[in-house]
């Protein structure tokens, strides 16, 4: 299986909140892990927001963050090219997607026309599970 992980599902590699044991149980299981270049900063900005809020101390913050770079490098990641912002223009117009999520939905959906193998989407945001389902992606995690 090729498990596509959005940001939320990402995150949760490195930091211990609910979806945590489903998510390294579904990495442990896929055959590949892929995720969209924005992951990147997105995730960065979500582990900042963790240690501000101090559910993740700057000791914390800094093993998340060197866990990420190595991570990243193992990850199939999805460049954002034209054709992908364009999709992701009409997923985010057709299924009222913040920007964002639209990208990661258009990105999965390219992976697997890439690849010709469906591509299992990992979410835990309710509104782009819908959109990645009705998009003819199976979505898992929420």
């Amino acid at each position: 299986m090729i498990l596509y992980l959005d940001t939320s599902a990402l995150v949760k590699l490195y930091v211990r909140e609910r979806g945590t044991a489903a998510v390294g149980r579904s990495v442990r299981e896929a055959r590949h892990v892929a995720t969209s270049r924005v992951s990147y900063p997105e995730a960065r900005s979500a582990l900042a927001r963790c240690a501000r809020q101090r559910s993740l101390g700057l000791e914390g913050l800094r093993r998340a963050v060197s866990a990420l770079e190595t991570d990243m490098g193992s990850l199939v990641v999805v460049e954002l090219d034209e054709g992908i912002a364009r999709r992701a223009g009409e997923l985010a117009e057709r299924h009222g997607l913040r920007g964002f999520d639209a990208i990661h939905v258009a990105s999965a959906i390219e992976l697997g026309r890439m690849i010709s193998s469906p591509v299992a989407f990992l979410t835990f945001d309710a509104r782009q599970a819908g959109a990645a389902e009705r998009e003819g992606l199976p979505a898992v995690g929420i």
